[in-house]
């Protein structure tokens, strides 16, 4: 069987080559899959037995995802795309201070095709941290972009762990982000073969 434990302020990686688990491993954090035997608790909540509007609560108000493709609307601009989550939880009054925090208040006004693969991201880490989730799950969030680009994600994700305490973890197939992590899992074959922290 496969036990872990992911704590808050720590920036958890989860390595493997594809096929070997990571996404679903994250879907089952996320409360997105249920797992076909054992548990997963979260602050002694067994998720598990959760029902499927206990498990929607859940990640409406808990977790925060972003994808490898930014999952922005594109009709709507950069304030708007990090104020609809920031809606969610109250936070709307937030929202300037998140994306002057991820580094494009200059480009608030913008939309979607008016930004660059690093710009969309932090959009994408912005709304996804806008309701102030005690667990943020990034799959493969680099994956679309250049090596500086993906390091200063990598960078800001670490700091967000740190200064608001929430669990990170980030899903990858790139051993180069394992040097600033708190804690890697590494995954083969849907088994950890490597638990470091």
């Amino acid at each position: 069987g496969i036990s872990i434990e992911i704590k808050s302020g720590e920036l958890t990686v989860i390595l493997g080559p594809s096929g070997s688990g990571k996404s679903t491993m994250l879907n089952l954090l996320g409360g997105m899959d249920r797992p076909t035997s054992g548990q997963i608790l979260i602050n002694d909540e067994n998720l598990s037995c959760f029902s499927d509007k206990q498990l929607t609560n859940y990640r409406r108000k808990n977790v925060g995802f972003v994808f490898q493709f930014y999952n922005l609307v594109e009709n709507l601009n950069t304030f708007e795309n990090v104020g609809i989550a920031a809606n969610l939880n109250g936070n709307i009054d937030k929202v300037e201070d998140i994306i002057k925090d991820v580094g494009l208040e200059k480009r608030m006004k913008s939309f979607p095709n008016q930004l660059s693969g690093g710009e969309m991201q932090r959009v994408a880490i912005a709304r996804a941290v806008a309701k102030s989730p005690k667990l943020l799950l990034c799959d493969e969030p680099t994956g679309a972009l250049d090596v500086a680009t993906g390091d200063k994600i990598f960078h800001l994700l670490k700091k967000y762990s740190k200064n608001k305490d929430t669990a990170v973890v980030v899903v990858t197939h790139n051993p180069e982000v394992a040097k600033i992590a708190d804690h890697v899992i590494k995954l083969q074959d849907g088994q950890i073969y490597s638990d470091e922290i």
